[in-house]
């Protein structure tokens, strides 16, 4: 059997031959030490940085590593902004921080040296009218937002080595992206009829986005969204909102699925999902990913207990373990045999591997994964 149909076997609760090591890649900052040490190449670090997951310079790191594939191998169409902004410095700070507009039109402070996500200070969506002038412009449908001559070179479904998603886009999270989590949560109470159609918006790009990708005949083996939009305590949005506002775009989007043979639908959110994971449950998503086990113990065995077998899950190792040494991923790894054994999950790094993880044990939990027998 190839990784993509011991993947689809474990998914849909069938025996495999192998299990997959899957990988979900790394900071650039991880790849830059590791090629410091020498483990790896400066060219495969430079070209993760600029051609990202499942590139060339991604398989040629998974193999001296031992992962077998990234679960992030996904074909992505132009469903956000199409023309993104300019990046552009608002101001200069004596201590060398830098006030910048993004590319999504949100004002964040960057710090020099600090290479995580940049404190949110604004937003260039303020109201309707910077709604309607900078970015619903940018929102609108275009034949160019779906490459359908690389869509029909895409391999038939047994002729593929691993498995192959379309990235269906974001439903809210990209909504944060464009305005910040406090703006995100003034505009409900603010201007409700403008946060529906900013939601509506989004959602029905990425949906004709959808629809015309699958109409090239392209098949693929699953579907994903991206979301992040929890952290540590929760949701950053009601539950109730998200259920009423969100909800039902995704299950427009899970029956197109559906109707084009596409059974497995993953949704990739960091953080405690708990809250929102039986809206996506009752609207087709069925897959969670990546599981970040965190401080509040993620794992899918209680998700699987509530909700039953049509719950699948990729993800769920504590990546953190990479910093630690060999016993901590035999420890690790007797931790999740038992989570492998409810079937429909596959293990994989809770988020990408930070540059604190050591070559050797990443190297040693890939080995160990490997030799897995259930």
């Amino acid at each position: 059997m190839t990784f993509r149909e011991n993947v689809m076997a474990i998914l849909q609760y069938e025996k495999c031959e192998h299990f997959p090591v899957v990988s979900f890649g790394y900071w650039e900052e991880t790849l830059e030490k590791w090629a410091q040490e020498g483990h790896i190449t400066w060219e495969e670090a430079r070209g993760y940085r600029q051609e990202g997951d499942n590139s060339a310079a991604d398989q040629s790191v998974m193999k001296r590593l031992g992962f077998d594939f990234n679960w992030n191998s996904c074909v992505e169409t132009k469903n956000q902004l199409f023309p993104v902004f300019e990046k552009q410095v608002l101001e200069d700070k004596p201590d060398g921080s830098r006030v910048v507009r993004d590319e999504q039109g949100l004002i964040v402070l960057e710090k020099p040296g600090v290479v995580s996500i940049s404190a949110e200070i604004g937003t260039s969506l303020m109201d309707r009218r910077s709604w309607e002038e900078l970015y619903l412009p940018r929102l609108k449908w275009s034949e160019g937002r779906v490459d359908r001559e690389f869509l029909k070179r895409l391999p038939a479904l047994d002729q593929r080595e691993i498995p192959i998603g379309i990235h269906c886009g974001s439903l809210l999270g990209y909504m944060r992206n464009l305005l910040g989590v406090e703006q995100l949560s003034y505009l409900y109470v603010d201007d409700e009829e403008l946060y529906a159609e900013i939601i509506d918006t989004i959602a029905n790009l990425g949906y004709q986005c959808l629809e015309e990708a699958l109409k090239t005949g392209a098949k693929f083996d699953y579907a994903h969204f991206w979301e992040d939009i929890c952290y540590k305590n929760g949701p950053l949005v009601s539950p109730a909102v998200f259920a009423e506002y969100v909800g039902p775009h995704y299950k427009r989007y899970t029956t197109l699925l559906q109707e084009n043979g596409i059974g497995i639908v993953s949704v990739d959110c960091d953080g405690c999902i708990d809250h929102l994971l039986p809206i996506w449950l009752e609207n087709g998503v069925n897959t969670m990913f990546p599981i970040e086990v965190g401080t509040w113990n993620a794992s899918i065995a209680p998700w699987r207990e509530q909700y039953g077998r049509q719950l699948r899950g990729v993800g769920g190792m504590n990546k953190t373990v990479f910093a630690r040494d060999y016993e901590a991923v035999d420890a690790e790894i007797e931790r999740l045999k038992p989570l492998i054994a409810l079937g429909g999950y596959i293990p994989c790094p809770d988020h990408r591997i930070a540059p604190d993880a050591k070559f050797e044990v990443v190297q040693y939990y890939c080995e160990k994964m490997q030799k897995l027998i259930l």
